[in-house]
């Protein structure tokens, strides 16, 4: 099979679309024929960052380096190990692979039924396999950090950053949770924001929010920017800093919670670019810029 290989830490081009053996299912995971993928800011993180570091971090923490990479993925089940209860072959599916060696840009990928670090569940008929390449990753952070905020109706919710994966689901949800979100982010990306729900939209290069009147119950920092010191003019008292440097997990529930409010019109993936399996190093030079809005997926195929 054509998968995208890692071998080393470096730049996008140290990423090889090779032939690899296709992957036979342990007896507790599924073979999933991948239909979209894609290329998140931690796929970026991972290719860079130094193999003096991995190792240590496995050891003490048993992280994995991913040698074929890709954290999120959507696709069909093709095959199934004898201890698999809850799939079937011909099974729409999408998850993550993190925890795992071998991720979804790849024509196929093996994952766990069940595991600790990652989740994959049934897709529903009604999301796209593209939309549901892009759903995990940001759509479960951005729900994790959020109940973590509390969010109750009417309070005031400020997002920075908020036109990128972690950032639009954050707008889209915190509206859902009842809340006023004013959305920071680029000129480019104001009319993105307000399209998806934003009440306000502030333009970090017009504005410095932190040197305003208005005062705000949560703010969630998207993309590990900022601090909460730096907010403290306008957090107000007891107000809640959120960020995506907190550690997040990954649930079923919150998979599942996601779908249902995509299904019912509440919230949408936004999607930003489409690559091919064999563009992906295109597709890391692009995310590694720093100016994508929503999400980057691959494709493999029809979808």
């Amino acid at each position: 099979m054509k998968a995208i290989i890692c071998t080393k830490s470096g730049k996008p081009e140290v990423l090889k679309l090779s032939e690899v053996e296709k992957p036979i299912p342990k007896p507790n995971e599924i073979l999933v024929k991948v239909s979209a993928s894609s290329v998140t800011r931690g796929d970026v993180f991972l290719r860079k960052i130094s193999r003096f570091i991995i190792v240590p971090l496995g050891m003490l923490f048993g992280f994995k380096a991913m040698e074929i990479t890709g954290v999120e993925f959507a696709g069909v089940v093709e095959d199934t190990g004898n201890q698999v209860t809850g799939f079937k072959k011909g099974d729409q599916v999408f998850g993550t692979t993190t925890g795992l060696k071998f991720g979804g840009n790849a024509e196929y990928v093996c994952v766990p039924e069940k595991r600790k670090s990652g989740v994959v569940i049934k897709k529903p008929a009604a999301i796209s396999f593209v939309d549901a390449a892009a759903l995990p990753v940001g759509g479960m952070t951005a729900l994790h950090l959020l109940k973590k905020g509390n969010i109750s109706k009417d309070q005031k919710v400020l997002v920075y950053g908020a036109s990128g994966s972690v950032g639009t689901y954050a707008v889209q949800l915190a509206k859902y949770f009842g809340a006023e979100v004013t959305g920071v982010c680029s000129t480019n990306n104001l009319d993105l924001v307000k399209s998806i729900g934003a009440d306000k939209v502030i333009d970090y290069t017009k504005e410095d929010f932190t040197k305003s009147r208005n005062s705000y119950d949560v703010i969630f920092d998207a993309v590990g920017k900022i601090t909460k010191s730096g907010c403290k003019n306008v957090l107000r008292e007891n107000g809640i800093y959120l960020t995506i440097k907190h550690p997040t997990s990954e649930k079923t529930e919150y998979l599942t919670l996601l779908c249902e409010l995509i299904e019912n019109g509440k919230i949408k993936p936004v999607i930003d670019r489409i690559f091919l399996l064999e563009e992906v190093v295109e597709a890391h030079r692009y995310v590694e810029m720093g100016h994508k809005k929503g999400n980057v997926v691959v494709t493999l195929g029809k979808f």
